[in-house]
């Protein structure tokens, strides 16, 4: 990937819509919105699909998450995909196809961390097709 943005962002809304407790494991469903700084400005909703262990940890997800704002000056949106399997970690994926206005036939893959502090940063490695 030829391009990089990074920056942090900030969970602005977390809503459970569903819960779903079984033996050995909680399923769950939220709604999550987000507003971002840096190479990438702007907000996104999430709906997230969520395991819980039988002890109540986190032990994997699948998400889908659509960005509207700018891009480095471009203007557009886009949709993520999320798949976290437990200890292995976390793959996300701009979904092929999706980009809008500037940001039309963007590809990439898109990393995010958390400090210890519960601070969330990002760095999005893209190409615009």
């Amino acid at each position: 990937m030829g391009n990089k943005a990074g920056g942090a962002f900030e969970l602005t809304s977390f809503e459970p819509e569903e819960t779903d407790e079984q033996p050995g494991a909680t399923l769950g469903r939220v709604r999550i919105t987000k507003d971002f700084t840096g190479g990438m400005t702007g907000s996104s909703v999430v709906r997230m699909l969520s395991v819980l262990d039988g002890a109540g940890a986190p032990a994997s997800y699948v998400a889908v998450e659509h960005f509207t704002g700018e891009l480095e000056g471009r203007k557009g949106s886009f949709a993520l995909q999320h798949a976290a399997f437990g200890a292995d970690g976390v793959v996300i994926q701009v979904v092929a196809g999706t980009g809008a206005g500037e940001l039309a036939g963007i590809t990439g893959t898109f990393r995010l961390s958390v400090d210890e502090a519960g601070g969330h940063t990002y760095v999005l490695e893209y190409e615009l097709g």
